[in-house]
Protein backbone atom coordinates (compact mmCIF):
# COMPACT_ATOMS: atom_id res chain seq x y z
CA UNK A 1 0.00 0.00 0.00
CA UNK A 2 1.44 3.33 -1.46
CA UNK A 3 0.52 6.65 0.46
CA UNK A 4 -0.46 7.91 -3.34
CA UNK A 5 -3.62 9.30 -1.71
CA UNK A 6 -1.41 11.85 0.41
CA UNK A 7 0.64 12.69 -2.00
CA UNK A 8 -1.60 13.53 -4.87
CA UNK A 9 -3.19 15.74 -1.85
CA UNK A 10 0.16 17.61 -1.48
CA UNK A 11 -0.04 18.06 -4.97
CA UNK A 12 -2.81 20.01 -4.41
CA UNK A 13 -5.41 17.78 -5.44
CA UNK A 14 -8.37 17.76 -2.67
CA UNK A 15 -10.00 14.00 -2.43
CA UNK A 16 -13.69 13.79 -2.68
CA UNK A 17 -15.64 11.01 -2.81
CA UNK A 18 -18.44 10.18 -5.36
CA UNK A 19 -20.60 8.66 -3.41
CA UNK A 20 -23.01 8.65 -0.53
CA UNK A 21 -25.34 6.28 1.41
CA UNK A 22 -27.13 5.93 4.66
CA UNK A 23 -25.27 2.82 5.64
CA UNK A 24 -21.75 4.61 4.62
CA UNK A 25 -22.60 7.48 7.34
CA UNK A 26 -24.30 5.21 10.46
CA UNK A 27 -21.40 2.40 9.32
CA UNK A 28 -18.52 4.94 10.39
CA UNK A 29 -16.91 4.39 7.10
CA UNK A 30 -17.30 8.05 5.62
CA UNK A 31 -15.60 9.15 8.98
CA UNK A 32 -12.69 6.58 8.12
CA UNK A 33 -12.15 7.18 4.39
CA UNK A 34 -11.66 11.33 6.25
CA UNK A 35 -9.55 9.83 8.71
CA UNK A 36 -7.38 7.17 6.75
CA UNK A 37 -7.78 7.81 3.12
CA UNK A 38 -7.34 11.39 2.83
CA UNK A 39 -11.25 11.98 1.82
CA UNK A 40 -12.34 15.78 2.09
CA UNK A 41 -15.32 16.22 0.31
CA UNK A 42 -18.58 14.24 -1.08
CA UNK A 43 -20.61 14.48 -4.18
CA UNK A 44 -23.75 12.95 -5.32
CA UNK A 45 -25.78 12.99 -7.84
CA UNK A 46 -29.25 11.77 -8.89
CA UNK A 47 -27.95 8.06 -9.67
CA UNK A 48 -26.25 7.76 -6.70
CA UNK A 49 -28.61 8.31 -4.83
CA UNK A 50 -31.33 5.85 -6.85
CA UNK A 51 -28.99 3.54 -5.80
CA UNK A 52 -28.44 4.04 -1.99
CA UNK A 53 -32.02 4.38 -1.61
CA UNK A 54 -33.37 1.54 -3.68
CA UNK A 55 -31.13 -1.02 -2.95
CA UNK A 56 -29.78 0.25 0.71
CA UNK A 57 -30.93 -0.15 4.22
CA UNK A 58 -31.16 2.59 6.76
CA UNK A 59 -34.08 4.25 5.08
CA UNK A 60 -37.03 1.69 6.43
CA UNK A 61 -37.71 3.73 9.51
CA UNK A 62 -37.72 7.01 7.77
CA UNK A 63 -39.98 5.89 5.15
CA UNK A 64 -42.32 4.30 7.26
CA UNK A 65 -42.70 7.97 9.28
CA UNK A 66 -43.08 9.56 6.18
CA UNK A 67 -45.77 7.04 4.48
CA UNK A 68 -47.56 7.56 7.77
CA UNK A 69 -47.76 11.23 7.21
CA UNK A 70 -48.63 10.59 3.69
CA UNK A 71 -46.25 12.87 1.93
CA UNK A 72 -45.79 13.00 -1.58
CA UNK A 73 -43.19 10.75 -2.98
CA UNK A 74 -41.62 14.42 -4.36
CA UNK A 75 -41.47 15.37 -0.58
CA UNK A 76 -40.35 12.09 0.59
CA UNK A 77 -37.09 11.92 -1.49
CA UNK A 78 -36.21 15.38 -0.52
CA UNK A 79 -36.65 15.06 3.28
CA UNK A 80 -34.16 11.62 2.57
CA UNK A 81 -31.39 13.13 0.48
CA UNK A 82 -31.22 16.09 2.49
CA UNK A 83 -31.06 14.00 5.32
CA UNK A 84 -28.28 12.12 4.26
CA UNK A 85 -26.56 15.63 2.78
CA UNK A 86 -26.70 17.24 6.33
CA UNK A 87 -25.53 14.27 8.42
CA UNK A 88 -22.57 14.09 5.54
CA UNK A 89 -21.70 17.65 6.11
CA UNK A 90 -22.05 17.36 9.97
CA UNK A 91 -19.33 14.74 9.32
CA UNK A 92 -16.93 16.77 7.29
CA UNK A 93 -17.50 20.01 8.98
CA UNK A 94 -14.33 20.00 10.81
CA UNK A 95 -12.75 19.29 7.47
CA UNK A 96 -14.93 22.74 5.91
CA UNK A 97 -13.61 24.63 9.47
CA UNK A 98 -9.54 23.42 9.53
CA UNK A 99 -9.89 24.73 5.19
CA UNK A 100 -11.27 27.79 5.87
CA UNK A 101 -14.56 26.59 4.09
CA UNK A 102 -12.67 25.36 0.96
CA UNK A 103 -12.82 21.64 1.43
CA UNK A 104 -15.34 19.40 3.99
CA UNK A 105 -17.89 20.14 1.21
CA UNK A 106 -21.36 18.00 0.24
CA UNK A 107 -22.62 18.27 -2.67
CA UNK A 108 -26.55 17.92 -3.68
CA UNK A 109 -27.99 18.51 -6.79
CA UNK A 110 -31.15 19.90 -7.97
CA UNK A 111 -33.56 18.09 -9.43
CA UNK A 112 -32.81 17.15 -13.04
CA UNK A 113 -35.71 17.87 -14.81
CA UNK A 114 -35.44 21.61 -13.71
CA UNK A 115 -32.16 21.45 -16.05
CA UNK A 116 -33.65 23.41 -18.66
CA UNK A 117 -35.85 25.76 -16.71
CA UNK A 118 -33.74 28.79 -15.23
CA UNK A 119 -36.41 30.33 -12.48
CA UNK A 120 -37.42 26.68 -11.70
CA UNK A 121 -33.78 25.97 -10.98
CA UNK A 122 -32.85 29.01 -8.83
CA UNK A 123 -36.21 28.59 -6.92
CA UNK A 124 -35.07 24.73 -6.36
CA UNK A 125 -31.21 25.73 -5.72
CA UNK A 126 -32.58 28.49 -2.97
CA UNK A 127 -35.39 25.52 -1.10
CA UNK A 128 -31.94 22.84 -0.91
CA UNK A 129 -29.71 25.31 0.54
CA UNK A 130 -32.85 26.63 3.15
CA UNK A 131 -33.64 22.41 3.42
CA UNK A 132 -29.65 20.87 4.51
CA UNK A 133 -29.05 24.18 6.38
CA UNK A 134 -25.72 23.34 6.31
CA UNK A 135 -22.50 26.28 5.52
CA UNK A 136 -20.74 23.50 3.79
CA UNK A 137 -23.45 22.15 1.18
CA UNK A 138 -22.77 22.88 -2.51
CA UNK A 139 -25.95 23.12 -4.72
CA UNK A 140 -25.20 21.13 -7.57
CA UNK A 141 -26.20 23.15 -10.80
CA UNK A 142 -26.16 21.34 -14.53
CA UNK A 143 -24.21 23.86 -16.78
CA UNK A 144 -27.01 23.76 -19.42
CA UNK A 145 -27.86 26.61 -21.69
CA UNK A 146 -30.57 27.46 -18.89
CA UNK A 147 -28.28 26.79 -16.05
CA UNK A 148 -26.02 29.25 -16.68
CA UNK A 149 -28.38 32.16 -15.55
CA UNK A 150 -29.15 30.20 -12.60
CA UNK A 151 -25.70 29.89 -11.97
CA UNK A 152 -24.83 33.59 -11.47
CA UNK A 153 -28.36 34.34 -9.70
CA UNK A 154 -27.82 31.37 -7.05
CA UNK A 155 -24.11 32.63 -6.27
CA UNK A 156 -25.35 36.44 -6.10
CA UNK A 157 -27.80 35.13 -3.47
CA UNK A 158 -24.79 33.77 -1.71
CA UNK A 159 -25.25 30.33 -1.98
CA UNK A 160 -22.24 27.71 -3.08
CA UNK A 161 -22.58 25.86 -6.03
CA UNK A 162 -21.11 22.93 -7.74
CA UNK A 163 -21.90 23.55 -11.05
CA UNK A 164 -21.89 19.80 -13.01
CA UNK A 165 -22.23 18.43 -16.18
CA UNK A 166 -19.45 20.23 -18.24
CA UNK A 167 -17.93 18.76 -20.88
CA UNK A 168 -17.13 21.48 -23.49
CA UNK A 169 -14.21 24.39 -23.25
CA UNK A 170 -16.60 26.54 -25.00
CA UNK A 171 -19.10 25.90 -21.85
CA UNK A 172 -16.87 25.53 -19.36
CA UNK A 173 -15.69 29.55 -19.83
CA UNK A 174 -19.11 30.19 -19.96
CA UNK A 175 -19.67 28.58 -16.13
CA UNK A 176 -16.49 30.51 -14.59
CA UNK A 177 -17.83 33.96 -16.56
CA UNK A 178 -21.38 33.21 -14.84
CA UNK A 179 -19.65 32.92 -11.52
CA UNK A 180 -17.99 35.93 -11.49
CA UNK A 181 -20.75 37.61 -12.61
CA UNK A 182 -22.54 36.02 -9.74
CA UNK A 183 -19.70 37.49 -7.14
CA UNK A 184 -19.91 40.80 -8.71
CA UNK A 185 -23.56 40.35 -8.44
CA UNK A 186 -23.47 39.38 -4.24
CA UNK A 187 -20.72 42.16 -3.56
CA UNK A 188 -23.05 44.29 -5.07
CA UNK A 189 -25.72 43.56 -2.67
CA UNK A 190 -22.87 43.72 -0.03
CA UNK A 191 -22.43 40.07 0.68
CA UNK A 192 -19.01 38.97 2.42
CA UNK A 193 -18.08 37.00 -1.02
CA UNK A 194 -15.33 35.46 0.79
CA UNK A 195 -17.69 33.02 2.17
CA UNK A 196 -18.79 31.92 -1.08
CA UNK A 197 -17.46 28.76 -2.84
CA UNK A 198 -18.01 26.94 -6.23
CA UNK A 199 -16.25 24.21 -8.28
CA UNK A 200 -17.05 23.29 -11.91
CA UNK A 201 -17.40 19.68 -12.15
CA UNK A 202 -15.17 19.01 -15.54
CA UNK A 203 -16.39 15.55 -16.86
CA UNK A 204 -13.57 13.39 -18.26
CA UNK A 205 -14.40 9.60 -19.08
CA UNK A 206 -17.39 10.10 -20.46
CA UNK A 207 -15.33 11.67 -23.40
CA UNK A 208 -12.94 9.08 -24.01
CA UNK A 209 -16.04 6.47 -24.16
CA UNK A 210 -17.74 8.62 -26.91
CA UNK A 211 -14.71 9.49 -28.69
CA UNK A 212 -13.08 6.48 -28.84
CA UNK A 213 -16.20 4.72 -29.87
CA UNK A 214 -15.77 7.00 -33.15
CA UNK A 215 -12.46 6.37 -33.02
CA UNK A 216 -13.04 2.54 -33.46
CA UNK A 217 -15.64 2.71 -36.52
CA UNK A 218 -12.98 4.23 -38.31
CA UNK A 219 -10.67 1.56 -37.61
CA UNK A 220 -7.72 2.79 -39.31
CA UNK A 221 -4.20 2.65 -37.16
CA UNK A 222 -3.96 6.35 -36.76
CA UNK A 223 -7.46 6.70 -35.90
CA UNK A 224 -6.33 3.58 -33.17
CA UNK A 225 -3.57 5.79 -31.90
CA UNK A 226 -6.17 8.14 -30.62
CA UNK A 227 -7.62 6.39 -28.32
CA UNK A 228 -7.35 7.35 -25.15
CA UNK A 229 -6.19 10.47 -25.76
CA UNK A 230 -9.49 13.18 -26.30
CA UNK A 231 -10.43 13.23 -22.25
CA UNK A 232 -7.32 13.78 -20.99
CA UNK A 233 -6.02 16.54 -23.74
CA UNK A 234 -9.82 18.30 -22.91
CA UNK A 235 -9.43 18.16 -19.04
CA UNK A 236 -5.72 20.01 -19.54
CA UNK A 237 -7.16 22.33 -21.98
CA UNK A 238 -9.85 23.26 -19.29
CA UNK A 239 -7.14 23.60 -16.52
CA UNK A 240 -5.42 26.07 -19.16
CA UNK A 241 -8.59 28.38 -19.51
CA UNK A 242 -8.94 27.93 -15.76
CA UNK A 243 -5.65 29.55 -15.21
CA UNK A 244 -6.26 32.20 -17.73
CA UNK A 245 -9.61 33.18 -16.37
CA UNK A 246 -8.50 33.25 -12.55
CA UNK A 247 -5.22 35.54 -13.61
CA UNK A 248 -7.30 38.20 -15.29
CA UNK A 249 -8.08 41.89 -14.58
CA UNK A 250 -11.75 40.80 -13.78
CA UNK A 251 -10.36 38.13 -11.14
CA UNK A 252 -8.19 40.60 -9.90
CA UNK A 253 -10.53 43.14 -8.21
CA UNK A 254 -12.65 40.27 -6.63
CA UNK A 255 -9.41 38.10 -5.49
CA UNK A 256 -8.96 42.10 -3.62
CA UNK A 257 -12.46 41.63 -2.14
CA UNK A 258 -11.26 37.85 -0.77
CA UNK A 259 -13.18 36.41 -3.32
CA UNK A 260 -12.49 32.34 -3.51
CA UNK A 261 -11.78 31.03 -6.93
CA UNK A 262 -13.90 28.30 -8.95
CA UNK A 263 -12.01 25.01 -8.51
CA UNK A 264 -12.31 22.79 -11.44
CA UNK A 265 -13.34 19.34 -9.91
CA UNK A 266 -12.70 16.34 -12.69
CA UNK A 267 -15.80 14.17 -12.59
CA UNK A 268 -16.27 10.75 -14.09
CA UNK A 269 -13.16 9.55 -12.81
CA UNK A 270 -13.92 6.26 -13.10
CA UNK A 271 -12.45 4.44 -15.84
CA UNK A 272 -15.08 2.96 -18.52
CA UNK A 273 -12.47 0.70 -20.46
CA UNK A 274 -10.63 -1.92 -18.78
CA UNK A 275 -7.87 -1.78 -21.63
CA UNK A 276 -6.84 1.99 -19.43
CA UNK A 277 -4.94 1.61 -15.91
CA UNK A 278 -7.77 2.32 -14.02
CA UNK A 279 -5.95 5.45 -12.28
CA UNK A 280 -5.65 7.01 -15.58
CA UNK A 281 -7.98 9.91 -14.75
CA UNK A 282 -6.42 10.48 -11.27
CA UNK A 283 -2.58 10.60 -11.95
CA UNK A 284 -2.74 12.19 -15.32
CA UNK A 285 -4.73 14.84 -14.19
CA UNK A 286 -3.34 16.19 -11.34
CA UNK A 287 -2.79 19.94 -10.59
CA UNK A 288 -2.19 22.66 -7.92
CA UNK A 289 -6.57 23.90 -6.96
CA UNK A 290 -8.24 20.70 -8.62
CA UNK A 291 -10.75 18.57 -6.76
CA UNK A 292 -10.97 14.73 -8.11
CA UNK A 293 -14.09 13.26 -7.06
CA UNK A 294 -13.73 9.41 -7.00
CA UNK A 295 -15.96 6.41 -7.27
CA UNK A 296 -14.91 4.53 -4.35
CA UNK A 297 -13.25 1.67 -6.92
CA UNK A 298 -10.62 4.48 -8.23
CA UNK A 299 -10.38 5.70 -4.59
CA UNK A 300 -8.77 1.83 -3.68
CA UNK A 301 -6.99 1.84 -6.95
CA UNK A 302 -5.05 4.82 -6.14
CA UNK A 303 -4.61 4.39 -2.96
CA UNK A 304 -3.37 0.50 -3.48
CA UNK A 305 -0.91 1.20 -7.24
CA UNK A 306 -1.42 5.04 -8.14
CA UNK A 307 1.96 6.41 -9.03
CA UNK A 308 1.58 10.30 -8.60
CA UNK A 309 4.85 11.78 -9.97
CA UNK A 310 3.59 14.98 -9.29
CA UNK A 311 2.01 18.18 -11.73
CA UNK A 312 1.09 16.27 -14.74
CA UNK A 313 -0.68 18.78 -16.18
CA UNK A 314 1.77 21.95 -16.99
CA UNK A 315 3.79 22.02 -20.05
CA UNK A 316 0.81 19.73 -21.84
CA UNK A 317 -1.19 22.52 -23.47
CA UNK A 318 0.63 22.02 -27.00
CA UNK A 319 -0.22 18.57 -27.06
CA UNK A 320 -3.34 18.34 -25.85
CA UNK A 321 -4.33 21.11 -28.41
CA UNK A 322 -2.30 18.72 -31.07
CA UNK A 323 -4.75 15.54 -29.91
CA UNK A 324 -8.31 17.28 -30.03
CA UNK A 325 -6.99 18.67 -33.55
CA UNK A 326 -6.13 15.06 -34.76
CA UNK A 327 -9.36 13.58 -33.87
CA UNK A 328 -11.08 16.58 -35.58
CA UNK A 329 -8.82 15.68 -38.69
CA UNK A 330 -10.53 12.45 -39.05
CA UNK A 331 -14.12 14.30 -38.97
CA UNK A 332 -15.15 13.75 -35.68
CA UNK A 333 -17.04 16.91 -34.59
CA UNK A 334 -15.58 17.69 -30.93
CA UNK A 335 -19.00 19.75 -30.97
CA UNK A 336 -21.11 17.59 -31.95
CA UNK A 337 -19.81 15.16 -29.09
CA UNK A 338 -19.99 17.35 -26.44
CA UNK A 339 -23.74 18.35 -27.09
CA UNK A 340 -24.45 14.73 -27.26
CA UNK A 341 -22.88 13.86 -23.75
CA UNK A 342 -24.60 17.04 -22.12
CA UNK A 343 -27.82 15.88 -23.22
CA UNK A 344 -26.95 12.30 -22.12
CA UNK A 345 -26.23 13.16 -18.83
CA UNK A 346 -28.96 15.12 -18.24
CA UNK A 347 -31.23 12.74 -19.67
CA UNK A 348 -29.54 9.83 -17.72
CA UNK A 349 -30.04 12.32 -14.56
CA UNK A 350 -33.81 12.90 -15.04
CA UNK A 351 -33.83 8.68 -15.82
CA UNK A 352 -32.32 7.99 -12.44
CA UNK A 353 -34.42 10.31 -10.69
CA UNK A 354 -37.92 8.80 -12.24
CA UNK A 355 -36.58 5.71 -11.50
CA UNK A 356 -35.85 6.60 -7.72
CA UNK A 357 -39.24 8.70 -8.03
CA UNK A 358 -41.12 5.50 -8.90
CA UNK A 359 -39.45 2.96 -6.34
CA UNK A 360 -39.89 5.14 -3.53
CA UNK A 361 -43.87 5.70 -4.25
CA UNK A 362 -43.49 2.05 -4.12
CA UNK A 363 -42.13 1.53 -0.64
CA UNK A 364 -44.31 4.41 0.69
CA UNK A 365 -47.39 2.38 -0.40
CA UNK A 366 -46.19 -0.85 0.63
CA UNK A 367 -45.61 1.09 4.54
CA UNK A 368 -48.58 2.72 4.52
CA UNK A 369 -50.76 2.18 7.71
CA UNK A 370 -53.83 0.35 7.29
CA UNK A 371 -57.09 3.20 7.65
CA UNK A 372 -58.94 2.22 10.69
Amino acid sequence: MTDALKRLSDEGVAIWLDDLSRKRITSGNLAELIDQQHVVGVTTNPSIFQKAISHGDGYEQQLTDLATRKVTVDEAIRMITTADVRDAADILRPVFDATGGQDGRVSIEVDPRLAHHTHATIAEAKQLAWLVDRPNTLIKIPATKAGLPAITEVIGKGISVNVTLIFSLERYREVMDAYLAGLEKAQAAGLDISRIHSVASFFVSRVDSEIDKRLDAIGTDEAKALKGKAALANARLAYQAYEEVFSSDRWAALDKAQANKQRPLWASTGVKDPAYKDTLYVVDLVAPGTVNTMPEATLEATADHGQVTGNTVAGTYEQAKAELEAVAKLGISYDDVVQLLEDEGVEKFEASWIDLLNSTEAELKRLAPSEG
